[in-house]
């Protein structure tokens, strides 16, 4: 499996001939290597509504005709302002088997929205890491969250290959909180930073994030890079 970062949080990987990706921030997002237009996916997971992560699943999913995969708020929302046709409405503790692989959504600590024409937030569901099991690997990509002792709990229950965990601090974890969560909690085979750099609040080092990892290996990718198995 090719498992590729192309910036924010947004990864993309193929499966059992299925492209799926996570979190499509393309257009608006600097670091992406992406191009929104003329991107081919079978399948959207959102983790949440925030418009970095939202970002370009409605022109995705209405060119692809892809099913998007995400809170049942996310999937009303689609559909009913947005004419999305396939939506696939998830939540918490919930667990999918589809053509690709299973979808399980986890607990995240953050927030699920995104702004109207007025200014006026638009609530979208709970926020949701999520645990992907496809052609024999297992990626926890955590979303948006701050530290939480159940990491341990997930990871127990789903030993982890691939995390994908935020480094950015203000709106998420920073490097203190996220190599805990690594070192203590989670300990996969392989660590990614994500959600860091994208702009000013976030910016973070994140070899110093690899510095303080003591279990597994951290892969820092540029975006367009893929994991190494």
């Amino acid at each position: 499996m090719k498992l590729s970062f192309h910036g924010q949080s947004t990864i993309y990987f193929e499966a059992n001939d299925k492209k799926v990706i996570v979190d499509p921030f393309i257009t608006g997002n600097g670091m992406s290597d992406l191009d929104a237009s003329a991107l081919e996916v079978d399948y959207i997971i959102l983790t949440h509504g925030h418009g970095d992560h939202f970002g370009d699943t409605i022109e995705l999913a209405n060119r692809n005709h892809a099913t998007v995969i995400g809170s049942t708020e996310l999937g009303d929302y689609l559909t009913t302002y947005h004419n999305v046709e396939h939506v696939r409405p998830m939540n918490i503790g919930g667990k999918a088997e589809l053509d690709f692989g299973s979808v399980k959504f986890v607990q995240a600590f953050h927030s699920s929205s995104l702004t109207d024409d007025n200014g006026v937030p638009v609530y979208l569901g709970m926020p949701m890491g999520v645990v992907i099991e496809a052609e024999g690997k297992t990626i926890y990509h955590t979303g948006d969250t701050g530290l939480f002792s159940d990491m341990k709990l997930i990871a127990d229950r789903h030993p982890v290959d691939v995390c994908f965990i935020p480094i950015g601090d203000n709106f998420t974890m920073g490097i203190d909180d996220a190599s805990y969560a690594i070192n203590t909690f989670i300990k996969p085979s392989i660590t990614v930073p994500v959600h860091y750099d994208t702009f000013e609040l976030i910016e973070q080092d994140p070899n110093a994030f690899k510095d303080a990892v003591t279990t597994g290996e951290v892969q820092i990718l540029k975006p367009g890079e893929a994991v190494k198995f």
